[in-house]
């Protein structure tokens, strides 16, 4: 798998730049961070629900094996 080195990230800053301006280019890295920003909370609001998932599934197994060997 190919790697991004600094001067690979360098290049598309430069390239960026020209094609958007000096004047724009903050706007549009603000505008990029708040876009990685929410996609971080949505992925970590998945991860958590998924876990809370888990945490109840394995509750509910305990809770069915206690039954279980109580009825026997």
């Amino acid at each position: 798998m190919p790697t991004i080195g600094w001067f690979e990230i360098l290049i598309v800053v430069a390239i960026a730049i020209v094609i958007l301006g000096p004047k724009d280019f903050p706007v549009m890295l603000k505008k990029a961070g708040s876009w990685i920003g929410n996609a971080k909370r949505y992925v970590s609001n998945i991860q958590n629900e998924v876990s809370n998932l888990e945490i109840d599934d394995e509750k509910t197994n305990e809770e069915v094996k206690k039954e279980t060997k109580k009825n026997e």
